[in-house]
């Protein structure tokens, strides 16, 4: 009877032993990983951090940090990293669509000993990426999945177990706000990131654009952008050849941010550099459209118009590369459309260009404009228009080119008093006094 009494004593004794073993690893694991997790503020490095403790204190071969993106409805997570403790080939690793609309919905942890077994989840045994077991545990921020830790291929006997579980899953509530914490981290550095490239492309575009307005004998010539808070393409420009003409422009590149403003420089040279040899609208055109498809990418292009004055004959030569039809005003007349050109700027790379000429009678009014100003929409979805542009201008064309200017901007901002402004807003008025 003693010696009975004796081998159970013992076997509590051993069962105690194991429970204080234990605890005392799952203290040292989360010290560890507390402490490591200290020093670290990137997501990529905190994620390969806690995957790489898992793998090894866990004794898997394969782990993994995945982040739920709600935005992603195919693949709502999305794997941050991946860490392998066997020679197998990396693949690259997508949650089962099951297996993450079951986590999604229950958020509780998952323990698979078998996935072959298991019929609910028997796509992710068969992916070809060697798993047979799996224990996973959601990523929780106050009630709400923000990710998951998964393990895959216990290496020891008898396969994972609910210590296992409970040790997961402490990983994961001691390391759900550290990640949250270091994703809106890394969102504030790409935002500010981000902010200062569209700072310098602002910057950029305001110095491509004219300090001031040419001054010409008998005429009256004014040109403004009114910027979005997103840099877009918009570009004029005024380019003086000798004492009687001017070569002006307007047009609209292709993109946002820093490339489009990149862009803007690049057709800012290459215009600036055939005004330079007094070429005719059409030549400089086709050069310039030359220069840009074989000094660009296929997904970048430009639309413009481009004027040359002579301000002694008073006439006008143009040609418009499929940028918005500037509008020609003259007394008792209908506005007329410059539309003589061809196809946008580095589109194709040989297009024939065709320019014309007119005359510019005492009381004309020419305006070049870009589509931020017709396109501008108001609550019930209508743009400003043509129509409204014309009318506007009409109004007042007896003020001086920087009054009209004025006026246009002032009926957008009425037109559309409740909507942001998407896009830039640029006018180019040339009126003949």
């Amino acid at each position: 009877m003693a010696n009975q009494d004796s081998i159970r004593r013992d076997v509590l004794l051993e069962e105690e032993n194991k429970k204080l073993r234990l605890a005392v690893e799952e203290l040292s694991v989360l010290n560890d990983i507390a402490t490591a997790i200290a020093s670290t503020q990137g997501l990529d490095e905190l994620a390969n951090l806690i995957i790489q403790k898992c793998v090894k204190h866990l004794k898997v071969e394969q782990g993994a940090v995945m982040l739920l993106d709600e935005r992603d409805l195919k693949n709502p997570f999305h794997t941050m990293v991946r860490k392998q403790d066997t020679a197998l080939n990396v693949l690259p690793f997508r949650l089962d669509a099951q297996l993450a609309g079951w986590m999604i919905k229950n958020k509780t942890p998952l323990l698979i000993t078998d996935l072959i077994k298991d019929q609910r989840f028997k796509d992710v045994a068969s992916a070809g990426m060697n798993l047979q077991s799996l224990l996973s545990v959601p990523l929780l921020l106050k009630g709400r999945l923000i990710g998951l830790i998964s393990v895959f291929n216990k290496k020891t006997d008898p396969g994972f177990t609910l210590d296992d579980q409970r040790l997961l899953a402490i990983i994961a509530a001691q390391s759900a706000q550290v990640i949250e914490n270091a994703r809106l981290y890394q969102e504030e550095q790409a935002l500010f990131k981000l902010q200062e490239e569209m700072r310098l492309a602002r910057e950029i575009q305001m110095n491509l654009l004219p300090a001031s307005s040419p001054q010409i004998a008998g005429y009256d010539i004014a040109g403004r952008t009114h910027p979005a808070k997103e840099v877009g393409g918009d570009y004029f420009d005024y380019i003086p050849l000798n004492d009687h003409s001017l070569a002006f422009c307007l047009g609209d590149v292709s993109g946002k941010g820093m490339p489009a403003a990149l862009l803007m420089a690049n057709l800012q040279a290459t215009l600036r550099g055939q005004a330079a040899r007094e070429v005719s609208c059409k030549i400089c055109m086709e050069r310039s459209n030359r220069l840009l498809f074989h000094g660009t990418d296929s997904t970048k292009f430009a639309t413009l118009f481009y004027g040359i004055l002579n301000a002694e004959r008073h006439e006008l030569c143009y040609s418009n590369a499929g940028h918005d039809f500037p509008l020609l005003f003259s007394a008792g007349k209908t506005p007329s459309r410059l539309k003589t050109g061809g196809v946008v700027l580095g589109f194709v790379e040989d297009f024939p260009y065709t320019e014309e000429r007119l005359t510019l009678n005492r009381g004309d009014l020419l305006l070049l404009y870009s589509d931020g100003i017709t396109e501008a929409m108001n609550e019930h979805e209508e743009e400003f228009g043509e129509q409204r542009l014309a009318k506007t201008v009409q109004k007042h064309i007896s003020e001086p080119a920087e009054s009209i200017i004025d006026h246009i901007l002032g009926s957008v901002r009425q037109h559309s008093t409740t909507i942001p402004q998407m896009d830039d807003m640029t006018l180019l008025v040339v009126k003949r006094l």
